[in-house]
C-alpha cells in the first residue's frame, strides 16, 4: 500500500490520509470544499462547494497517478437532496466518463458543508 499526500488538496483533518493506493486502485478520502491554498471553507451555494470538492478530488487523483477519466466509482454525500440537480450539473463537468456512483443525503457533514465527494480510480 502507498499513502498519497499532496499540498494541492486540503490536509486531512483527522487520523486518516488523503488517499491510499492498493491493488492498482486509488481510494480517496472524502473531500469537502476547503481551499487548500488558504485552508478556508468555500462559502456559497452547492455549485461553488461542489466545484471545490471536485477539484480537491482531482488533485488527489493526479498525485496518485490517476485522473477523473480513470475513476470507476464515486460516493457523493449531500446535506440536502434538494441540491441533487445543481450538484449533478457541476459533477458531470468533471466525471465525463460516468463512473458508477452512489449519492446520498446525510444529516450533517464535517464543518457543516453542503457536499463531500470520494472516489476510487485506476492508477
Amino acid at each position: 500500500m502507498q499513502t498519497i499526500s499532496t499540498a494541492n488538496a486540503p490536509a486531512a483533518i483527522g487520523p486518516y490520509s488523503q488517499a491510499m493506493v492498493a491493488g492498482g486502485l486509488v481510494f480517496t478520502s472524502g473531500q469537502i470544499p476547503i481551499n487548500p491554498a488558504t485552508g478556508a471553507l468555500v462559502e456559497g451555494d452547492i455549485a461553488a462547494q461542489a466545484e471545490q470538492s471536485l477539484k480537491n478530488v482531482g488533485e488527489i487523483l493526479k498525485a496518485a497517478g490517476s485522473s477523473y477519466e480513470k475513476t470507476v466509482k464515486t460516493v457523493c454525500f449531500l446535506a440536502d437532496m434538494n441540491d441533487f440537480a445543481a450538484f449533478n450539473a457541476v459533477y458531470e463537468k468533471y466525471f465525463t466518463g460516468k463512473p458508477a456512483r452512489s449519492c446520498v443525503a446525510v444529516k450533517t457533514l464535517p464543518k457543516n458543508v453542503l457536499c463531500e465527494v470520494e472516489a476510487i480510480a485506476e492508477v
